[in-house]
């Protein structure tokens, strides 16, 4: 298949950009079937946003992580999320064997 040069209005700026005949074959080969939206420039800056939506350079929040002590073993170990006052936390061997 012989590819020849686009030129593409960006959907963010509105900058006429080229999707060159090089880039649309390195599509093809490698299954993408739609065009690009934005210019290079566009491009990059939504990726440092980390808006970059499905399979896109996005990045999810960092995770909080607690210390805790187990409350059926004593042993430390951390939960992915904030302990209640007054409510147990186990570690991940005592919390599936209390779900049995």
């Amino acid at each position: 298949m012989s590819f020849e040069d686009k030129t593409i209005s960006c959907v963010d700026c509105g900058q006429d950009f080229v999707h060159s005949a090089d880039d649309q074959a390195r599509y093809a080969e490698r299954g993408f079937t739609n065009e690009p939206k934005r210019c290079r420039a566009c491009r990059e800056q939504r990726k440092a946003r980390g808006s970059g939506g499905p399979g896109g350079g996005g990045s999810r929040p960092q995770r909080e992580s607690h210390e805790v002590t187990c409350a059926e073993c004593g042993a430390t170990t951390t939960v992915p999320f904030k302990p209640t006052e007054g409510r147990p936390v186990y570690c991940r061997d005592c919390f599936q064997a209390r779900r049995r």
